[in-house]
């Protein structure tokens, strides 16, 4: 059955104050990295990055930084038990479990592909929305055996559509503990952490050490108090319920603290984890089991691990149903997402030695698809090329500069008076081209979400460098 990705009903919001915003258009980008030649192109793969980089900002709950790019959104949810994190999706709840997967998918593809976020002028933006998400998971594990797993109640926050800085509905915390746990959550944030120790250890070695240190805390919180997060915290499973368990997140963490420490005994671990994976017909914020098996793949170079990982890219590219124009459709929600996804992760298998057939034509073709490469020559990819949504299901951007925001903003035609730029939709909900439409009331096709965002952002690091 799909799994009900984010939001599976329009989200409201509170009445907003009028707020004169100097400028819609985002400021400027920071200098990119002096010792580095890079290229900002205008165009192609590099100016697709770039305008993910951007959607991320987008998203910034908390108090924002002097160097925000995305002026039109402002301070908001600054009493949450903990400020900070990303918004969900179109709405405001932060959800733990895929804002972790997003930040392990994101920081995986900076480990293996620096060089394509530098060679696009990327990288310390890409450091800024890595951070961000840290910072906030550090502060979200209030002790040892504790961690605060969402903030927002969907259905509170789905009853209102309007700006994030005017909410005014109650944000109630959900943690979970050693009596409440959640193996998924705290195994994920811990894989997210580790990978973005990887990422600091060069800049900024005090930092890319309490990554590691909470990493390592919540590794052992997942593997010694086991259970699924979405038992411990009944509301995150009306929306992002783990379906499939927490084995496959006890291995992404273990294999990822081995890429941070080289500890043999993480590796052991991930390998006896890896031992109960099924065989994963997906990567997504639910099921790692993909990326457990190319990654053991690719640090061992063991046949059982390379046959899993040829064996999953295999039956993406060869037996999955695809559209007319050639996007490989895995499922309705978040269609182009799991393409990027299995895109991002059979060109990293590739490129790590651990497939015994080459996919690399067939991923490409995934995100030219998205870029604009299909038979209505549309963008997915909101402020790529001319042709782009213009009504993505997504609040905020759809209020106006100044004035009311609500639910007649929701129901207008007219498209979202602010451009979300970067943001990925859903995409087609069928492995029909044309089941993709330009509605904010379409939230199967034209949500965003920050998940959307990361195998996405990852491939294309991966077809730059």
């Amino acid at each position: 059955e799909p799994k009900p990705d984010p939001t599976t009903a329009p989200k409201p919001d509170p009445t907003p104050e009028p707020k004169p915003d100097p400028t819609n258009a985002p400021k400027p980008d920071p200098t990119p990295d002096p010792a580095e030649e890079c290229d900002s192109s205008t165009s192609g793969y590099s100016k697709a990055l770039h305008l993910s980089l951007l959607f991320y900002e987008a998203q910034r709950s908390g108090k924002l930084p002097a160097d925000q790019r995305v002026t039109w959104r402002k301070d908001s949810a600054l009493d949450d038990l903990i400020p900070g994190g990303y918004y969900d999706a179109g709405d405001y709840v932060k959800f733990g479990f895929p804002m972790a997967a997003t930040t392990t998918m994101a920081a995986w593809g900076a480990v293996e592909y620096k060089s394509g976020f530098v060679k696009a002028c990327e990288w310390e933006n890409l450091k800024s929305m890595i951070k961000w998400a840290t910072d906030y998971f550090i502060a979200a594990h209030t002790d040892t055996n504790e961690f605060v797993g969402q903030i927002g109640n969907g259905g509170l926050d789905h009853a209102y559509w309007g700006r994030p800085e005017d909410m005014t509905m109650e944000r109630p915390a959900y943690k979970i503990s050693a009596s409440a746990p959640g193996s998924d959550l705290a195994g994920e944030t811990a894989a997210a952490l580790a990978a973005a120790s990887i990422i600091f250890d060069e800049d900024d070695p005090e930092y890319a050490e309490k990554c590691l240190q909470h990493a390592k805390e919540l590794y052992s919180f997942a593997n010694t108090y086991r259970g699924k997060y979405s038992d411990s915290i009944p509301d995150a499973a009306n929306y992002y319920k783990s379906w499939n368990g927490y084995m496959d997140e006890l291995a992404w963490g273990a294999v990822w603290l081995y890429r941070a420490t080289d500890e043999t005994s993480y590796l052991e671990l991930a390998k006896q984890f890896a031992e109960s994976l099924d065989d994963p017909s997906e990567l997504s914020w639910d099921d790692k089991g993909a990326g457990v098996f190319i990654l053991l793949a690719s640090i061992t170079k063991e046949s059982r691990y390379i046959e899993k990982a040829t064996s999953f890219c295999d039956e993406i590219f060869t037996d999955t149903p695809r559209t007319q124009d050639g996007l490989v459709f895995i499922q309705q929600w978040g269609s182009l997402r799991h393409a990027s996804n299995v895109a991002f992760a059979c060109l990293c298998a590739e490129d790590n030695g651990a497939l015994t057939t080459s996919y690399r034509a067939d991923a490409k073709r995934q995100i030219d698809y998205i870029l604009g490469e299909n038979s209505k020559g549309f963008n997915y990819q909101i402020g790529y090329g001319d042709s782009y949504p213009l009504r993505p299901h997504h609040a905020s951007s759809s209020c106006p500069t100044t004035g009311p925001c609500g639910w007649d903003q929701f129901n207008s035609p007219d498209p979202n008076p602010q451009v979300l730029e970067g943001a990925l939709v859903g995409g087609p909900k069928s492995n029909d081209d044309n089941s993709y439409t330009d509605s904010r009331q379409d939230y199967v096709t034209n949500e965003v979400t920050t998940d959307y965002n990361a195998g996405f952002q990852s491939a294309l690091a991966a077809l730059i460098a």
